[in-house]
C-alpha cells in the first residue's frame, strides 16, 4: 500500500505543476493531501493511521515538517540562506538602474567590429550580470530588448541571435555569486550528514570497525566553497559559447557578419567604455574576491554587494546632475580610508592602551561614518527617483519569499517521499545498476536534465538533491565532493533555461522578441548551447579539479588552513614527499651526513640522546620509503582481479543485509502475535511463510558468494594492512627524525630571549622580601610564564613555580622559596652556559639542517604547509580517489 500513495504523491505533484498551479503550493499541497488520504484509509481499514506507512506516521511527519520550518528560519547553520535576499537585492538594484543596459550598448559598440562580435559581447555582458545579478529574466528581458533588435539590424541570424541571448541570460545560475549555488549548498551540507553517517555503516558492516578513519569521511561544502568550485566551471561555459558563436561567424559569415562603430574610437569613448565597466568589474572584484580572500563571509560578502549596488544606482540614476558622483567618491576614499587606518593603527575599542590608539579608532570612526553617509545619500537618490528603491524592495521581498516557501514546501514533500518510502526505492534502483558510482551519476544527472524540461532550478533543487545526493556522496568508489557535485547539479539545472518547450529563458525572450522571430528559430538557437552545456558537463565530470582545486587552495594557504598532520592530507601530502625525495634523494641524505659531523657534546644530556636517535632514524628514512613502494607495488599487482570480486561480494552482502532488516521486522511481528494468539491463525501462517521465504532468499544469496572470497579476501586484508603499516612506521620515523632536531633549533634560537629575563629573575628575591605574598606570587607567575614561553627552560620554570607555591598559600614560607629561587638561578646560568656556546658552535649548522629537511622530512611537523607544498597537495585532493577497497 505504501506504493500505492507514493504513486499518488507523484501524480498529485505532476499533475499540480503541469496545470500551472504555483509550485509554492503544489508541493506541499500533494503533500499534505497524500498524507491525510493515506492517515485515513489506514485508520478506516487497518485501525492505524500509521500503517500504510514505510516510515513513521502522520505525526511524526507533522513533526517532521515543524522541524523543517524551524532549520529554514532559526537553525545557525544554515545561516546561508540570508544571504539570498542580500544577492538579489543586488541584482534587481543593478537592473532597475539601467546599468546592464549601459554594459550591453557599449560592449556591443567595443566588439562589434569583430566577425561575431555583437554576439561575443553577448555573452561577455550575460557573464558580467551573472556576477553581479544573477537574475535570469532580468538579464534576458534586458538582453533581449537592446541587442536582439541590433543584432537583427545588422542581419544577424535569429537561431544564433535568439540562442545567444538565452544562454548568456542563464549563466548567473552557476557564475557566482549565485542563488542556485547558495541552495545548493544548503540542500547539500545535510545530505553530506545523511551520506557520512551511511558510509560509516558501510564501514562497520564491511570491516567491524565501530570508527571510520577521518580521511574517508565525506567531504562537505558551503556557500563560499561553492562559489569558488564553480567559478572555474563557469568561465569555461563562457569560452565555450564565444568559440561558438566566434567559429559560426567564420563559418557562416553572412549570418554573423561584423558591425562597424559609426562613432571614433578615440580617447573618450574608451574613457566611456571605461567608466561603465569598471564599476561592475570593481562589484564583481570586491564581492567574490572578500569571499576568496577570506576578508568577509558569504554573508557578509552579500551586504558588500547590497551597498555597492545602491552605489552606482545612485550615480547612474543622478546621471547628467550636479554632485552626480559625490557620494561613490565619498565612499571609495571612506574604504581607502579604512584601510590605511586599520594597518596603521589597532583599531579594538576594548583593548585601548593609549593616545595613538585613541587616535586610531577616531580616524576609523570617520571613514566608517563617510562610508555610512555615501550609503544613505545614494539609498536616497533610489528612493526620490524614479521611486526606484520602493521596486527594488518590492521584487526582493517576492523573490525571496518565493525561495523560502519553495524551501518549506519542498522539505514537506521530500518528507512524504520518504515517508512512504520512496527514497528507499530510489537507493535500491541506484545502487541496484551495473557500472557503480558512474551509471548511478549518469542516470542521476539524465533524470534532473529531464526534469528541466518541466521545472525550475528551485524545484529541482530542493525536491531531487535531498533524495540522490546522499546516494551518490556515500559511494567510497568514487569518492567525490559535495563541492564537485553541486556544481555538475548548477551546470545541468542551467539547462533548466533553455530546454525545449518550458524553458523559462525562451517564454522571456519570447516575450520581447519582435514577431518576426519564430518561436521554432528560437528553440533551434538554444539548441547548440544546450550541447555545449552537456560538453562542459563532461568535461568537468573527467576533470574533477576544475571544480576543487580553488576550493583546496583557498583552504591550504589562508590562516585557517588544516596543519600538515591532519589525517585528510597524508595520502596526497606523501605523494608530494616521495617525489622530492626521488628528485633530491642525495641531497636530502647529504644534509643528513653534514649534520651527523657536528659536535653535539654541548648539549645536555636528554637532547644529545634525542639526536642519537634522531639520526639512526634518518639512517631508516629510504628503506621506509621503500616498503612503502614494495606495499603498494603488491596492493596494485591484486586490484585488477580483487575488485570485481570485491564489488560483487558487497552486493551481496548488502542485499543480504537487507534481508536481515524485513525478517527482523517480521520476526519481531511474529513473536508479538505468538504472545497474543494461542494456536494457529491466517496472520501467524501468512508471517511464517513470509519468514520462510525471506530465509531462502537469504540462503540463496549466500549461496551466490564465490568459494574463494573468504581466502582472496584475507590475503587482499593483509596486503593492505602492510600497507597501512609502512605507512605508519614512516610517519613515526620521519617524526623521530625532525622532533629532536626542531627541539634543538628552538632551544638555542631561545638564548638570547632567556639571556634577557636574567634581571627578572635575579630581581625576584627582593621581590620576596619586600612585597606583599599575593603581589610577589602575581610576579613570580608573571616571569615563570615568560620563562616558559622558552625552549628547554622547563626545569627553570619548574623551580620558579615552586617558589611561588610556597609564598602562595595562607601560610607563606620565605625560606623555601628563597631555596626554589637558589635553584631556578644556578638552573639559569647552567642554560646560559652551554647554550652560548651551543650558538657559537651548533646553531648555523643545525638551521642548515633543518632547513635542508623541513619541506620533506619534517613537512608533517610544520604549524601550516608551506605555498609550494600547499598548492601541490591541493592539486593532488582536487582528484577523486577510488576507496571502495578500504571498506
Amino acid at each position: 500500500m505504501e506504493l500505492l500513495f507514493l504513486a499518488i504523491l507523484v501524480l498529485l505533484m505532476a499533475s499540480a505543476l503541469a496545470s500551472g498551479y504555483p509550485v509554492a503550493f503544489a508541493l506541499p499541497g500533494s503533500a499534505v493531501l497524500t498524507i491525510g488520504l493515506a492517515a485515513l484509509c489506514g485508520a478506516v481499514f487497518a485501525g492505524d493511521p500509521s500503517a500504510y506507512f514505510a516510515q513513521g506516521g502522520p505525526v511524526q511527519w507533522l513533526n517532521a515538517g515543524i522541524t523543517n520550518f524551524r532549520g529554514v528560519y532559526w537553525e545557525v547553520e544554515r545561516d546561508t540562506l540570508i544571504v539570498i535576499p542580500l544577492f538579489v537585492f543586488m541584482g534587481i538594484m543593478l537592473q532597475r538602474s539601467k546599468i546592464a543596459e549601459d554594459l550591453l550598448v557599449t560592449m556591443a559598440q567595443l566588439f562589434g567590429p569583430v566577425p561575431g562580435g555583437l554576439g561575443i559581447s553577448v555573452v561577455f555582458v550575460g557573464a558580467l550580470l551573472a556576477a553581479t545579478t544573477g537574475i535570469v529574466g532580468a538579464t534576458v528581458v534586458a538582453m533581449g530588448l537592446i541587442s536582439l533588435p541590433a543584432m537583427l539590424r545588422n542581419n544577424y541570424s535569429q537561431s544564433l541571435a535568439t540562442g545567444a541571448i538565452a544562454a548568456s541570460g542563464t549563466l548567473g545560475q552557476i557564475i557566482p555569486p549565485s542563488i542556485v549555488l547558495i541552495i545548493l549548498a544548503d540542500q547539500l551540507a545535510s545530505a553530506v550528514d545523511q551520506a557520512g553517517m551511511a558510509r560509516k555503516s558501510l564501514n562497520k558492516a564491511a570491516t567491524g570497525e565501530f570508527s571510520m578513519p577521518s580521511e574517508f569521511a565525506v567531504v562537505s561544502t558551503s556557500a563560499g566553497d561553492m562559489f569558488l568550485g564553480a567559478f572555474v566551471p563557469g568561465l569555461l561555459l563562457v569560452g565555450l559559447y564565444m568559440l561558438y558563436i566566434q567559429g559560426f561567424a567564420l563559418l557562416r559569415p553572412k549570418s554573423a557578419p561584423p558591425v562597424p562603430y559609426d562613432g571614433n574610437l578615440d580617447r573618450s569613448f574608451f574613457l566611456r567604455v571605461l567608466l561603465v565597466l569598471a564599476p561592475p568589474l570593481a562589484l564583481i572584484f570586491i564581492v567574490l574576491g572578500s569571499i576568496i580572500l577570506g576578508i568577509a563571509t558569504v554573508n557578509q560578502a552579500g551586504a558588500i554587494g547590497a551597498a555597492g549596488a545602491t552605489l552606482m544606482a545612485g550615480y547612474r540614476l543622478h546621471n547628467g546632475k550636479k554632485y552626480t558622483y559625490v557620494p561613490a567618491l565619498l565612499a571609495v576614499a571612506s574604504v581607502l580610508a579604512l584601510f590605511v587606518v586599520t594597518s596603521l593603527f589597532s583599531t579594538n575599542v576594548k583593548n585601548i592602551k593609549s593616545t595613538a590608539d585613541v587616535v586610531g579608532i577616531t580616524l576609523a570612526t570617520a571613514a566608517a561614518l563617510g562610508l555610512v553617509i555615501a550609503i544613505v545619500w545614494s539609498g536616497w537618490r533610489t528612493f526620490k527617483i524614479d521611486d526606484t528603491l520602493r521596486g527594488v524592495m518590492l521584487e526582493t521581498a517576492k523573490t525571496t519569499s518565493l525561495v523560502f516557501i519553495i524551501l518549506l514546501g519542498a522539505a514537506m514533500s521530500t518528507s512524504a517521499f520518504r515517508a512512504f518510502g520512496g527514497e528507499e526505492l530510489v537507493r535500491d534502483f541506484l545502487t541496484g545498476l551495473p557500472g557503480g558510482f558512474w551509471m548511478q551519476f549518469t542516470i542521476v544527472m539524465a533524470v534532473i536534465f529531464f526534469l528541466g524540461f518541466f521545472l525550475d532550478f528551485i524545484e529541482i533543487a530542493v525536491v531531487v538533491v535531498p533524495i540522490v545526493a546522499p546516494i551518490l556522496l556515500m559511494d567510497p568508489s568514487a569518492n567525490i565532493t559535495a563541492v564537485w557535485l553541486g556544481v555538475m547539479i548548477g551546470l545541468n539545472i542551467q539547462t533548466s533555461f533553455l530546454t525545449p518547450p518550458f524553458g523559462f529563458a525562451l517564454f522571456y525572450l519570447r516575450g520581447v522578441a519582435p514577431p518576426i522571430v519564430r518561436t521554432i528559430q528560437m528553440y533551434k538557437g538554444v539548441i547548440p548551447f544546450i550541447c555545449l552545456q552537456l560538453i562542459a558537463l563532461v568535461i568537468v565530470a573527467a576533470y574533477p579539479g576544475l571544480v576543487n582545486y580553488l576550493p583546496n587552495r583557498i583552504s591550504y594557504t589562508s590562516v585557517t588552513a588544516p596543519p600538515p598532520i591532519n589525517p585528510r592530507l597524508q595520502y596526497c601530502m606523501e605523494q608530494y614527499v616521495f617525489t622530492e625525495f626521488e628528485e633530491r634523494g642525495d641531497a636530502i641524505r647529504a644534509s643528513i651526513s653534514a649534520a651527523r659531523t657536528l659536535d653535539y657534546s654541548v648539549l645536555p644530556k636528554k637532547l644529545r640522546t634525542a639526536m642519537t636517535e634522531s639520526f639512526l632514524d634518518s639512517d631508516a628514512i629510504f628503506k621506509r620509503l621503500d616498503d612503502i613502494k614494495v606495499a603498494e607495488a603488491a596492493l596494485a599487482a591484486q586490484e585488477a582481479d580483487y575488485r570485481p570480486l570485491h564489488r560483487r561480494v558487497r552486493t551481496l552482502q548488502r542485499d543480504i543485509r537487507k534481508v536481515d532488516v524485513v525478517l527482523e521486522e517480521l520476526t519481531e511481528q511474529f513473536e508479538r502475535l505468538n504472545r497474543r494468539l494461542e494456536g494457529n491463525s491466517p496472520e501467524k501462517s501468512d508471517l511464517e511463510g513470509r519468514i520462510a521465504t525471506l530465509n531462502n532468499e537469504k540462503a540463496r544469496l549466500s549461496a551466490k558468494t564465490p568459494k574463494d572470497w573468504e581466502a582472496r579476501h584475507k590475503v587482499y586484508a593483509a596486503l593492505l594492512s602492510t600497507d597501512k603499516k609502512a605507512r605508519r612506521v614512516y610517519r613515526q620515523t620521519v617524526d623521530g627524525v625532525y622532533e629532536p632536531v626542531k627541539t634543538v633549533l628552538a632551544t638555542i634560537e631561545g638564548t638570547e630571549r632567556l639571556k634577557a629575563l636574567g634581571d627578572r629573575i635575579n630581581g625576584l628575591e627582593s621581590i620576596i622580601r619586600t612585597e606583599a605574598p599575593k603581589e610577589a606570587a602575581r610576579k613570580i607567575q608573571l616571569v615563570a610564564k615568560a620563562v616558559g614561553a622558552i625552549e628547554g627552560a622547563r626545569k627553570i620554570r619548574s623551580q620558579l613555580s615552586k617558589a611561588r607555591s610556597a609564598i602562595k598559600g595562607k601560610r607563606p614560607k620565605p625560606e623555601k622559596a628563597f631555596k626554589a629561587l637558589a635553584t631556578a638561578k644556578k638552573l639559569f646560568q647552567k642554560d646560559i652556559a652551554w647554550r652560548a656556546i651551543a650558538s657559537e658552535r651548533l646553531l648555523s649548522g643545525v638551521q642548515t639542517y633543518e632547513a635542508a629537511i623541513r619541506d620533506t622530512v619534517g613537512l608533517r611537523q610544520q604549524q601550516r604547509l608551506p605555498k609550494q607544498q600547499a598548492l601541490a597537495i591541493a592539486a593532488c585532493n582536487a582528484n577523486h580517489r577510488d576507496l571502495s577497497l578500504q571498506f
